[in-house]
């Protein structure tokens, strides 16, 4: 197995256990769980968002936000990531339909793998941002992304245990 196919294979996992996720009602997936500022329904359209985003900057490519803009319906709030959001305003990312939260997962984290199929294992060590110590390569963000979203749905799973 070289590099890519174990980023291929890694960029699964987050999607895996969010299809896991019991199925929640309404409230259930907008609950701030002992008044955390983080619902499912946020934990799950962050982890979309942050790949998404990170993604573009890498590809170019237009993000898949643009295919479910409407679907969310969360106005300007939805075009951010959420990084630094105040507990107001992680509380205006509502979403009551948890099959779009794992629609827009499927689709960032697809578009993940497919660009992951186009490099080399060069491409994975270029350096790709010098403003940390040590310098970023492309790998070490794709990892980064992959890991993030991870995190978040392992968060979702925690709550969405608590509320089912």
């Amino acid at each position: 197995m070289n590099s890519i196919e174990v980023l291929t294979d890694l960029a699964q996992r987050p999607l895996q256990a969010a299809n896991a996720l019991p199925r929640l009602s309404a409230d259930q997936l907008n609950d701030h769980l002992g008044g955390h500022p983080n619902s499912v329904a946020w934990l799950l359209w962050h982890s979309g968002r942050e790949i998404d985003v990170q993604l573009t900057d890498l590809t170019g490519r237009p993000q898949q936000w643009e295919d479910f803009r409407e679907r969310f319906d969360l106005g300007k709030a939805g075009d951010g990531i959420g990084l630094g959001h105040t507990p107001e305003e992680a509380a205006q990312i509502r979403v009551d339909d948890q099959q779009v939260l794992l629609d827009y997962l499927e689709a960032t984290l697809n578009a993940f793998t497919d660009y992951a199929a186009t490099l080399s294992e060069a491409d994975l060590g270029e350096v790709i941002d010098e403003n940390w110590t040590p310098v970023v390569t492309r790998g070490a963000r794709m990892v980064s992304i992959v890991d993030d979203a991870i995190q978040h749905v392992a968060q979702a799973a925690f709550i969405a245990g608590a509320e089912a």
